[in-house]
């Protein structure tokens, strides 16, 4: 199992393709805080009503200065019909490898359904404009974790 993250930790660096194919790094987001949110499979029911969530706090989020970033394993096209399907206007990057999973601690054992299976552990992290881990949460419930959030954030 990866390494799990804590506040003040480094963020590890990444570069991944967003949902056109085009690289996206930690290193560009420098200056603003950023939530970085990891998320098992895009168009499933859970992935959408978090990421429709978060669609839903842009207003309050952008103007405080705060970026959001959504990463999955899902290839770039899918990533792409997920965005139109459901209108998000924040990048959505894809980690076929699980490398940047990982390396945030969010890929490893997790129960599903009673049973111990390997994949993505649902997880989010506020990163500061220093590109440090200001808190970091795994194995977060899809409904209700953006308003969480937005209460830590004091938005």
């Amino acid at each position: 199992m990866s390494e799990r993250l804590e506040p003040g930790d480094v963020a590890p660096e990444f570069e991944l393709q967003d949902a056109d194919g085009a690289p996206v790094t930690l290193a560009s987001m420098r200056g603003k805080r950023v939530i970085l949110f990891f998320y098992p499979a895009a168009m499933t029911p859970g992935c959408t009503k978090e990421s429709v969530d978060f669609q839903g706090s842009l207003a309050e989020l952008e103007p405080a200065g705060v970026t959001v970033v959504g990463v999955s394993p899902d290839k770039p096209a899918k990533l792409a019909k997920f965005r139109e399907k459901e209108g998000l206007t924040f990048p959505l990057l894809s980690d076929p490898d699980t490398e940047t999973l990982r390396a945030y601690g969010a890929y490893g054992e997790k129960k599903l359904y009673g049973k111990v299976v390997v994949g993505v552990i649902r997880s989010t992290f506020i990163i500061d404009a220093e590109g440090k881990i200001e808190k970091a949460y795994y194995n977060v419930k899809a409904t209700g974790h953006v308003e969480r959030l937005r209460r830590d954030l004091e938005l």
